[in-house]
């Protein structure tokens, strides 16, 4: 029997959805989506099935087209999420991919988006106390970032508690590029160019350890965004430090 969150012919049609994926980014999500899908059809009292389908549900929502298909690809993602954490409360990944694609849909919403934000920050730390180590410390690199980015008075932003968890981040997982670039982007947003610069040394100094252990086809999307990334904040921690230096 097939699950009642399957989405019909037409309707994938309609959500710009592609039956057959192609290559890159997209396709490669896509792939991962429909595989993920059915097996959460076929196990939808499974936890890691149920998990794993929310987080493939977050993959492709990260590269939707347009806010209408980003926000049903992230409700069905929430609701395996949901389904997951009925089977296992105490679920890391449940809590965490469930946060991930509230913040997907939370991107497609204007009233209603703080709601959520609110919800994102109870999940991503309960995923964080359950499972510090999860992908590569996630949930305090997710949650910092939603510190950072969240209004302070309306909201629950915070710049104290964004560099709290961005380091706790870096501190649990070290080598993971992601990580080092998202705390250099968040001291640049801050007028902290001493500090940047000295998180960008330590990331060149892991950056071939780090290609070489997360190294293959996974991979590639995420070392082509890193790459882009790296190259655009040293040019502006160079360009800085040009501005700083006392002409003669």
């Amino acid at each position: 029997m097939r699950s009642k969150h399957t989405c019909n012919l037409l309707i994938l049609m309609f959500c710009g959805y592609s039956t057959s994926a192609g290559e890159g980014p997209r396709g490669q999500a896509q792939q991962a989506f429909y595989a993920k899908e059915k097996q959460f059809q076929d196990k939808p009292k499974d936890l890691e099935t149920a998990w794993q389908f929310g987080q493939a549900c977050f993959d492709l929502a990260e590269v939707a087209t347009n806010g209408t298909e980003r926000a049903q690809i992230a409700e069905r993602g929430i609701t395996a999420c949901r389904q997951a954490l009925t089977i296992n409360s105490n679920s890391a990944p449940g809590h965490y991919y469930l946060a991930l694609n509230l913040g997907e849909l939370a991107q497609t919403k204007s009233v209603g988006a703080l709601k959520l934000v609110t919800q994102m920050e109870r999940e991503f730390t309960t995923a964080g106390q359950l499972d510090a180590q999860l992908d590569f410390g996630g949930a305090d690199r997710a949650i910092g970032l939603l510190y950072r980015d969240a209004p302070t008075i309306i909201s629950i932003g915070s710049r104290s508690k964004a560099k709290q968890h961005l380091r706790k981040a870096v501190e649990l997982a070290p080598d993971f590029p992601e990580n080092r670039l998202d705390l250099i982007e968040s001291y640049l947003k801050w007028g902290d160019r001493n500090e940047a610069r000295r998180e960008l040394n330590a990331l060149e100094a892991v950056w071939s350890k780090a290609q070489a252990t997360l190294d293959g086809p996974q991979w590639k999307t995420s070392w082509t965004d890193w790459q882009d990334r790296l190259d655009e904040y040293k040019k502006k921690i160079e360009e800085s430090s040009k501005l700083e230096t006392p002409r003669h």
